[in-house]
């Protein structure tokens, strides 16, 4: 049966293998192309194609690729943005680049024509060859910037010598793109766009003792790394795209059909950007989800640390909660649930407390969250085996905190759970008073959260405003 198992582990990392690692080498093919190119290309047709001239559009950053081993002179953006940005503008049709970055090599290949034609043709007064293209329009800019590490992350798990962890890491790029009058030296429109670089990493092993003195030790993964090539592409397609846009938008040039200005593509340009102002450098919206005040209810299950050996039972809470400031709320609860031990104590008790909230995100959907306060335990009905124990209710005081995550299901609903743990002021909350430490309660929770009135701000309004604005031009 041992043997099976090794087989079949085996033959499960054999194909894993095979399919992850090239088997043989490809052809050359056509570069691919993102999804910011098809935007491009969609674009309508200008009225004139423009004249612009790309002297050097480069890196920036100066920033050299990250090794373990030490320092590598080996850059970690490509030093082939002007060509891409070349390419960019060709493929657009809104543009006839004409070259400037190899500016002397096309000089002297045109002195070498001139020289050659001179020797067999009569001089006369007309150019030998035709005089150069100049732009109307400069496009200067570069890469500005290259964040590594922005946001990393991961998971993983191992039991009895099997499991799996996954690692992800993602870095930005930063591009800017100007254009500039070169009849007066004015800087006509100013673009920037951003991209993420997202590299992943993911693997699965087994290391244990399959008899005595053999170990059975297997492994499989697979890396993804998006091509930092293919991100500045996709950046640069965006700048041209916005500049063409909002060039468009400004009069500095314009559409084959004047109703192209009023079209779809203005329209979902301009939402694109005014949605954008709501969201931060990790592409989630800061927007303001969640009100003052908000009402939760949640089911509970109840586990005491004490003296005895704890049951698990059922719990009910309602709570009432203030945001005072945005990361920090004061938060008021109330609760009902029995506690206790199987055979020993078992007693019902309402809770109340109060305790400070701090969420890390209050601007997103999702959020973790902690909670620190003190509150009381009413001791209301009990269930006590020993009859010479005292029958009378009990205030007892705790300490509370506890961890939890909240996700937005809507604008105003939230689906909140956390893990809680009281800690009590004195050692006799089952009525046994032994040992070291005081009696405790452990929670576990799920519940709603709803916002009694979500101050969000929409930018439906901003929308129509600045969609009127460009009709009214």
């Amino acid at each position: 049966m041992k043997l099976f198992a090794i087989i079949v582990l085996l033959l499960t990392v054999g194909c894993s293998q095979y399919f992850h690692q090239p088997l043989r080498t490809s052809s050359a093919r056509l570069g691919s192309e993102s999804d910011q190119y098809h935007f491009l290309k969609d674009l309508p047709e200008p009225d004139e194609p423009i004249v612009v001239a790309v002297y050097k559009f480069k890196d920036q950053t100066g920033q050299y690729k990250e090794t373990e081993t030490g320092t590598s002179w080996s850059t970690a953006i490509t030093q082939g943005a002007t060509s891409i940005l070349l390419r960019t503008l060709e493929e657009s049709k809104w543009f006839i680049p004409i070259e400037r970055e190899g500016l002397n090599n096309l000089l002297n290949e045109r002195k070498i024509i001139r020289s050659s034609r001179g020797g067999y043709e009569s001089q006369t007064d007309q150019p030998l060859i035709p005089p150069l293209l100049f732009g109307g329009i400069l496009l200067e800019g570069g890469i500005v910037s290259f964040d590594s590490n922005i946001m990393t992350g991961g998971a993983g798990a191992r039991y009895f010598g099997l499991g799996s962890s996954g690692q992800y890491r993602a870095d930005r790029i930063t591009v800017y793109l100007r254009a500039i009058s070169t009849s007066n030296g004015r800087i006509l429109k100013t673009v920037y766009t951003s991209k993420t670089i997202l590299s992943q990493q993911i693997d699965v092993g087994i290391f244990r003792y399959v008899a005595f003195q053999r170990i059975l030790e297997a492994e499989t993964g697979f890396t993804f790394n998006e091509p930092s090539e293919m991100a500045v592409r996709e950046a640069i397609e965006k700048a041209v795209y916005s500049l063409i846009i909002e060039g468009a938008m400004d009069g500095l040039w314009k559409f084959k059909n004047d109703e192209d200005l009023q079209g779809e593509v203005i329209t979902d340009y301009l939402n694109e950007k005014t949605e954008n102002e709501l969201i931060d450098v990790f592409g989630s919206k800061v927007e303001e989800r969640r009100s003052n005040i908000s009402v939760g209810l949640k089911g509970s299950i109840w586990n005491y640390d004490g003296d005895y050996k704890p049951k698990t039972f059922p719990a009910a809470g309602i709570d009432l909660e203030w945001h005072s400031h945005k990361p920090i709320a004061i938060n008021i609860s109330f609760g009902y649930g029995t506690f206790g031990s199987k055979s020993n104590y078992q007693g019902e008790y309402a809770l109340s407390e109060i305790t400070a909230k701090y969420r890390w995100f209050p601007s997103m959907k999702s959020t973790p969250f902690i909670k620190l306060g003190a509150g009381n335990l009413l001791e209301i009905n009990n269930n006590i085996i020993d009859e010479e124990a005292t029958r009378f209710s009990q205030i007892n005081p705790f300490i509370t905190a506890e961890v939890g995550y909240e996700y937005l299901i809507k604008n105003n609903l939230g689906l909140n759970t956390g893990i809680n743990y009281r800690y009590s002021m004195d050692d006799n909350l089952d009525r046994m008073n032994h040992g070291n430490y005081n009696d405790g309660l452990w929670e576990v929770n799920i519940g709603l959260r709803y916002y009694l009135k979500n101050r969000r701000k929409t930018p439906q309004s901003s929308k129509e405003e600045k969609t009127a604005k460009h009709k009214t031009k």
